[in-house]
């Protein structure tokens, strides 16, 4: 009986101590093949596009020899102004990767040497980068949606008379949010956070294609999806879990993911970035089967094709100012 490709050789094709055994220049090197992948690691100028550059070697920058901006290979990027040396920042994107249910930051930072707050805004980077993969994706063909709440419970009081009934919705509170995933069957997956699942049938209309067989539960608010995709599907799950092709597993699958990463991982998600989660855990469900050393040269990739961080650049600094 064969093995699952996941505990072959094959899915094993890096390795932390890889890293820092090949140094720091190997690093530097990996961040420019990836950033410049048409030069084949060849500086271009990212303000006017000129390949003739002069090299300050000592600061690992350069200079363009067109408009004479001095740029460096994370310029312009998530990682701009980074302070982490590029063995750690390797280091710390294969472990991100490898931890297929996600990584808390006290982990990353125990394990990269680094404090709580430069782990932290790492690994949000990192999610940030994943969601370029899917911006702008429309899916097609067979869709699955669905919605699973997260966060926002209350604690009982203590003594049994101050007690309230939390399955009422005065007492929810205001943190509670629902992830509405839509995933295409051998596909790509999209992830959305809202306050009701019902919102879920707009945003369907927004980025499912038409004409493509939409899968829904039993759920009343689903009904109205049959207005635009009258093709759909329904599956009742109080009589089966999946019914002549009729199912929502896949989408169940990303959702089994997600909760063991914030219940596992994280503890503890806000409703603020509760979409970056949402988001990491669609990326690594999606990339389940790739070997860990292509999935690291991807997530490296969307990292120097996104742009500055305007949620990230300075963030405890914004933080503790406000």
């Amino acid at each position: 009986m064969s093995s699952h490709f996941l505990l072959s050789a094959a899915a094993r094709t890096l390795s932390i101590k890889a890293i820092y055994k090949a140094g720091e220049d190997a690093a530097y090197d990996t961040f420019r093949r990836l950033r410049w992948p048409e030069t084949d690691g060849e500086p271009v100028c990212p303000k006017c596009g000129c390949l003739d550059h002069y090299n300050i070697s000592t600061r690992r920058r350069f200079k363009c020899a067109g408009c004479g901006t001095q740029f460096s290979v994370t310029s312009g990027t998530i990682f701009a102004s980074r302070k982490l040396a590029f063995t750690d920042l390797c280091a710390g994107i294969a472990i991100f990767v490898n931890a297929v249910k996600g990584l808390s930051a006290l982990q990353l930072g125990r394990d990269l040497d680094v404090s709580y707050k430069t782990a932290f805004v790492l690994a949000h980077k990192l999610r940030e980068a994943l969601s370029l993969e899917t911006r702008g994706a429309t899916l097609a063909g067979e869709v699955e949606i669905d919605g699973a709440y997260f966060g926002g419970s209350v604690r009982p009081e203590n003594r049994k008379d101050d007690r309230k009934d939390r399955r009422l919705k005065a007492h929810l509170s205001d943190g509670r949010r629902v992830v509405i995933v839509m995933r295409q069957r051998k596909g790509r997956t999209l992830t959305f956070v809202a306050k009701r699942e019902a919102e879920g049938v707009a945003l369907a209309e927004a980025y499912v294609a038409k004409g493509t067989k939409v899968f829904a539960d039993e759920a009343n608010h689903w009904d109205a999806l049959e207005a635009s995709f009258p093709d759909a599907g329904r599956i009742n799950h109080t009589e089966a879990y999946s019914a002549d092709g009729a199912n929502t597993n896949q989408a169940e699958s990303y959702f089994a993911r997600l909760r063991r990463m914030v219940s596992g991982q994280h503890h503890f998600v806000t409703a603020r970035y509760l979409y970056q989660y949402a988001a990491e855990a669609a990326w690594k469900e999606d990339n389940r089967r790739l070997p860990n050393g292509i999935a690291y040269a991807n997530v490296i990739g969307l990292a120097m094709a996104s742009g500055v961080s305007r949620t990230w650049k300075g963030y405890w600094q914004r933080h503790e100012a406000a």
